[in-house]
């Protein structure tokens, strides 16, 4: 059986690195419904000066083609955001574990509601990375979310 915890450590340390660069700390990974890893990455709207590049749509075009995504399974240090969630349910990935929803909700309800396995852990390590995100960029974050100031 797959662990969630186990396969939150490679978009934790994407988050880490994403982090590392002067980015935003949100990493995420794709994998397979055996636990293989098809794809990582991390938010790089600071790095690449594109809005668009979110932990999750990195890691989704580092995954490659696939002709189906029912059963893979998208691990994301926070909770998506409407764009991710958008990516999400587009292709049909068929679950989502959320690293922590409690610094931002995102659509992980949403996704729930459209038959998307969802399973947040709240994991402290990824809250508190978050919580001193935010505390410490607070415009950044904020760009990144869509809020305006």
């Amino acid at each position: 059986m797959i662990n969630a915890q186990d396969l939150l450590v490679t978009a934790y340390d994407e988050a880490q690195l994403g982090l590392s660069e002067g980015g935003i700390p949100i990493g995420a990974a794709l994998f397979d419904s055996d636990g293989n890893l098809l794809g990582r990455g991390h938010n790089r709207r600071v790095q690449n000066d594109d809005p668009s590049v979110h932990a999750e749509t990195d890691a989704f075009r580092n995954a490659g083609r696939r002709r189906d995504y029912r059963d893979t399974i998208m691990v994301t240090t926070l909770s998506p955001c409407w764009y991710c969630s958008g990516l999400v349910r587009q292709f049909g990935i068929g679950a989502v574990i959320v690293g922590e929803s409690k610094t931002f909700t995102g659509g992980h309800d949403w996704l729930a509601a459209h038959g998307v396995s969802i399973t947040v852990l709240d994991d402290p390590a990824c809250v508190d990375m978050m919580t001193r995100f935010i505390a410490e960029r607070p415009e950044l974050w904020n760009e990144d979310i869509g809020v305006a100031e």
